[in-house]
């Protein structure tokens, strides 16, 4: 019944911009912590962005500035806008939210950004 759905991965050069959206769906929305992690094979999974319950927001070293995370509790929906892309930018996104009253954690399926000319 929750289902994470991410969209709008795919192919960008290097210096250009790309939004990933993350819909929800079986969730209270409101009360989760949302974030974006990625992975590229070999790698482990890390953290890319978080944006609480309440729209504060933290980024890692490697995405800040570059990087903006957003949500819209009406639409139940959080993205991921991302600047100045790089080649080390490649990776399987993933959605994730969590919720500190319940202790529950979800995750997407992913979506593959790729950041090549």
């Amino acid at each position: 019944q929750v289902q994470l759905l991410e969209s709008g991965g795919g192919l960008v050069q290097p210096g250009g911009s790309l939004t990933l959206s993350c819909t929800t769906s079986g969730i209270i929305f409101g009360e989760h912590a949302m974030s974006w992690y990625r992975q590229s094979p070999g790698k482990q999974r890390d953290l890319v962005a978080t944006v609480t319950s309440r729209s504060t927001t933290n980024y890692p070293d490697p995405v800040k500035g570059r990087f903006t995370i957003s949500r819209d509790n009406a639409k139940e929906t959080a993205y991921l806008h991302m600047n100045s892309l790089k080649d080390e930018d490649t990776a399987v996104y993933y959605c994730n939210a969590f919720s500190a009253l319940s202790g529950m954690e979800y995750w997407g399926k992913g979506t593959l950004v790729t950041v090549s000319s």
